[in-house]
């Protein structure tokens, strides 16, 4: 009924990691966004929306993420008339240098600032809106005593 899709907020050294998705993507192709992607059918399991996250931002830009807090969830049609169910999770850069690993998802990476984005003209509003509400999530996090 629903594809249920995944995208990490990863933030270092305060900026968010931004992909360039490959044209040859069907859904916002050449468009930037958060990195992530499909939960697969697992039968019964557990986590599996952060190991999902964790699978898929190791494999589209080779880096590992941990520190992964719920941030937002929301749904939309593609133009193709899937619904998806998209999940937001704020997490910190572990290890491994961001690069378009997986060449066929992924056309570039680009480490921007929270105004940066927040500023851009040309970036979709559902993406300033989950860098802004990961923005939030991760200073509450940084004022929990």
């Amino acid at each position: 009924m629903f594809v249920v899709n995944v995208e990490g907020a990863i933030h270092r050294n305060n900026k968010w990691l931004l992909i360039r998705r490959s044209e040859k993507e069907e859904h916002a192709g050449g468009d930037l966004s958060l990195v992530g992607g499909k939960c697969e059918i697992e039968g019964k399991s557990s986590d599996i929306l952060e190991r999902t996250l964790k699978r898929e931002v190791f494999e589209e830009v080779g880096c590992e993420v941990t520190a992964i807090k719920y941030v937002n969830s929301s749904s939309f049609v593609t133009e193709s008339g899937i619904n998806v169910i998209d999940v937001v999770f704020l997490c910190h850069h572990k290890s491994g240098e961001p690069y378009a690993k997986s060449t066929e998802e992924v056309d570039d990476v680009i480490w921007m600032t929270t105004s940066e984005i927040l500023d851009h003209t040309d970036l979709p509003v559902y993406l300033k809106e989950n860098v802004k509400l990961a923005a939030n999530v991760l200073q509450d996090s940084l004022h929990v005593l």
